[in-house]
């Protein structure tokens, strides 16, 4: 099979690129820069903007994977990132249906949920584990575009056809980082701080907890992170217990979820290949949460006022449930932080499913 894939030569696209090839696909990648060597695979310069030359550059092939975008709302103005995000995601559907396409694997992201971007408080919350089902409440211009761009696949499978994937990626981090002294030691630190937080009398827990999430929402409201924004560090260092700060600034919006690049190389070619039709929101990130640190007490701290479970969690499990990737294209992370963590000594909970 030959599949084309936009914004190929980013941290994600380097990572399915090289998975694709090294399986014996047919690559054709395109990007904005020119002179660019892709091992394996076939390069072309193309603006998913382009709608004529994207054409072209998706004859021949029988599937697409769609990765180009602008990838936060710090980079663009929000009527540019409108424009790329969408128009682009038009583009490639609009493509797919001119050569005859019926499948396109596009990245979303767990934004379009409405969590790490987002400019108010959680609370629109039902329950945990998050999963596709639960309402999104985006408040940023990235993570808008990225529901629009799961509501763009629903529309071409109405209207053409077409069955696809949005994957709902959180931050995809390089092949290693989990075993880097550098995030282990940070690891450690943010256990032994949620440690002696637990440890505390209800009342003084409950203070601390509230002051810092306070602090937290008054920088969020302020709007750090969209583009032109002064300040956009979530690191607190001048705040009274700066780094609970962080965690409740940071940590909190994305639930402690996270991917290695090969597991999201790996979703990639399984929803290219897994049988199924019409069009697929999956949340794809590890299968345990990135301190590997007991789910339900981070819930206690971070999130009290959700008390609903959809099922039993046990030990250190995600926050956000895979379990309609694994049902619908095969999908199980093989680079885990609970083998890491075993491997290292750094295991705090046993692993679940």
């Amino acid at each position: 099979m030959k599949v084309l894939i936009t914004g190929g030569t980013g941290s994600v696209g380097r990572a399915a690129t090289e998975r694709l090839v090294k399986n014996g696909w047919d690559v054709r990648v395109i990007g904005r820069r020119s002179h660019v060597e892709v091992p394996g695979a076939e390069y072309a310069v193309c603006d998913v903007t382009s709608f004529e030359d994207l054409c072209d550059k998706a004859v021949g092939c029988d599937a697409i994977v769609h990765l180009a975008a602008v990838p936060q709302p710090t980079e663009a103005p929000a009527p540019e990132l409108m424009r790329v995000n969408v128009l682009g995601t038009v583009n490639v559907f609009q493509a797919a249906v001119r050569v005859g396409i019926l499948r396109v694997v596009q990245a979303s992201s767990i934004n379009a949920f409405g969590c790490w971007w987002g400019v108010v408080d959680m609370s629109h919350l039902r329950y945990f584990p998050i999963d596709e089902a639960h309402p999104t409440f985006t408040t940023d211009p990235y993570s808008f575009s990225k529901e629009i761009i799961e509501d763009i696949g629903s529309y071409y499978w109405r209207r053409d056809g077409i069955s696809s994937v949005a994957l709902r990626l959180p931050w995809v981090h390089p092949a290693g980082y989990q075993e880097s002294q550098g995030h282990r030691t940070r690891v450690r630190q943010d256990r032994c701080l949620l440690d002696e937080i637990a440890a505390m009398p209800d009342a003084a827990r409950q203070a601390r907890l509230s002051a810092a999430r306070h602090k937290a929402m008054e920088r969020r409201r302020s709007r750090p992170f969209e583009f032109g924004a002064a300040e956009t560090s979530t690191k607190f260092n001048d705040a009274e217990d700066g780094a609970l700060c962080r965690m409740q600034m940071g940590a909190r919006f994305n639930f402690w979820a996270f991917l290695d690049e090969r597991d999201s190389a790996q979703a990639i070619e399984k929803a290219l290949l897994a049988e199924y039709e019409g069009s697929h929101v999956l949340f794809v990130n590890d299968s345990h949460n990135w301190l590997m640190y007991d789910t339900e007490r981070l819930l206690s701290m971070f999130y009290p006022e959700v008390t609903r479970r959809t099922h039993t969690i046990r030990g250190c499990e995600s926050l956000v449930s895979i379990d309609r990737a694994r049902n619908l294209i095969g999908f199980e992370p093989l680079h885990s932080v609970s083998a890491i963590s075993t491997a290292t000594g750094d295991q705090e909970c046993p692993p679940t499913r």
